[in-house]
């Protein structure tokens, strides 16, 4: 049932919440299968570079793509709405395919991995390799997310986390089929990864189409007709992700000008994987805000009170107990001086979960009120602030290791909410006061 103007009870909050956490979870299972089966390759660090390599450049191409969960579920409230969605990310499907081929099938994979990533040329042609698969991860990433706007919408979240176990047993089975014949190229970990992508792309359309038909064919409080009232919402979070996929790459960079760059890297890269599981359950207030706000938000207010403090509990319990050491040490294989690096680099992300709650929910407030714009000069301000924090600390301490970055990263994420919160309060008070003076 969608929102309405009745109150909502925090049970039905938590019911609507829950199982798009879960799945945000079961995401890093995914890639465990992947990285478990190219492990045991016969020259398996050649096979994980490669992956490694054609992945952190999807990063950048599947981004547009996850834009559509938030778009679809935002603006769709009929059939008309949801053709006009549709139809933009059907351009953006495009792009990405024929982007996909350029690196697959023509000398720009070569000049991009070769040459702007400056890979070793066997590292090199298996990242090329990887992408004859990859190159159509974001299409079918992009149709799960369209429909799952839908089944957001609908408050159907149990629907994600069902997709995300038939992903996950469809990529399983998968991968002990590559292991029975011999894992000898990262291909193999891509296609594992499509395969898993397009049987939750499945699930989620069979169950977002039912939905769909249910949906009136025009509903009057609804103003999304053409693809350019869409492109107006899409356009501002699609620029704005542009700008922060580039941050971690060149954080990494300067990261490895440092005293001792290999360990502050690895450190920072090990850190954040362990933040990211801290934080994976929560990164949908979004949602809950953008659902809600205009409707019921004291209940937004509460939701967020209630469960924002407890990524920051989680990540203090890790960097200042034992348990933390515990589970670099034996779930992730972490000694010595890398181990005591990320404990300092994981305490250096504490601001940085403190705050992600906050701006998570401000950003559904936003996207509520269709101001998407905002987001645009809000993520400028945490880029430009991360990597100017990143160039002074990396020149004023240069020992500190891979708790440079999570410092970094959590100044810029302080920027982004503190301007996010400014520009938002300016543009509604603009919006009163020409209320006011048309009244």
């Amino acid at each position: 049932m969608p929102p309405s103007n009745e109150p909502v009870s925090m049970r039905r909050l938590l019911l609507f919440f829950i199982p798009m956490g879960i799945s945000a979870l079961l995401i890093n299972l995914s890639h465990v299968i992947i990285n478990g089966t190219l492990a045991r390759s016969d020259n398996p660090e050649m096979v994980l570079a490669g992956y490694a390599l054609a992945m952190s450049l999807l990063i950048v191409t599947e981004k547009p793509a996850v834009l559509f969960r938030q778009t679809c579920s935002a603006l769709v409230r009929d059939r008309t709405s949801f053709r006009a969605v549709r139809r933009v990310s059907f351009y953006v499907y495009g792009a990405s395919l024929a982007f996909g081929a350029l690196i697959a099938y023509t000398p720009v994979g070569h000049w991009v991995f070769g040459g702007a990533f400056g890979a070793p040329p066997i590292v090199e042609e298996g990242a090329i390799h990887a992408y004859y698969a990859l190159m159509f991860l974001s299409v079918f990433s992009g149709i799960r997310c369209l429909y799952q706007g839908v089944i957001i919408y609908k408050m159907r979240t149990r629907w994600l986390t069902i997709a995300m176990v038939f992903r996950l047993g469809g990529m399983f089975l998968l991968s002990q089929y590559f292991l029975r014949v011999g894992v000898d190229s990262a291909l193999q970990g891509t296609i594992i990864f499509v395969f898993g992508m397009m049987i939750e792309a499945g699930v989620s359309w069979w169950e977002a189409n039912r939905l769909v038909k249910q949906l009136p064919e025009k509903d009057e409080e609804c103003e999304i007709t053409e693809p350019k009232q869409v492109a107006k919402f899409y356009n501002p979070l699609l620029y704005s992700s542009f700008i922060v996929v580039w941050v971690l790459p060149i954080l990494n960079a300067l990261l490895g000008t440092t005293d001792r760059g290999t360990l502050a890297v690895a450190s920072f890269a090990v850190a954040g994987s362990l933040m990211n599981l801290m934080l994976g359950f929560f990164t949908y207030f979004h949602q809950i805000a953008l659902l809600f706000v205009k409707t019921n938000p004291d209940i937004v207010r509460k939701f967020t009170l209630m469960l924002g403090f407890i990524p920051f509990v989680l990540l203090s319990i890790m960097a200042f107990t034992p348990v933390g050491e515990w589970m670099f040490s034996h779930a992730l294989g972490v000694k010595d001086e890398l181990l005591t690096a990320c404990i300092h680099a994981l305490r250096g992300f504490l601001p940085f979960v403190l705050v992600f709650p906050w701006l998570d929910t401000l950003n559904g407030v936003v996207m509520a009120h269709g101001e998407t714009k905002l987001m645009f000069g809000s993520q400028t301000a945490n880029a430009a602030l991360t990597l100017l924090t990143i160039v002074l600390l990396a020149l004023l301490l240069p020992a500190w290791s891979g708790v440079l970055g999570s410092m970094a990263q959590s100044a810029g994420v302080f920027a982004e909410v503190l301007f996010l919160a400014w520009l938002f309060r300016r543009s509604r008070r603009s919006v009163r006061l020409t209320a006011e003076h048309q009244g």
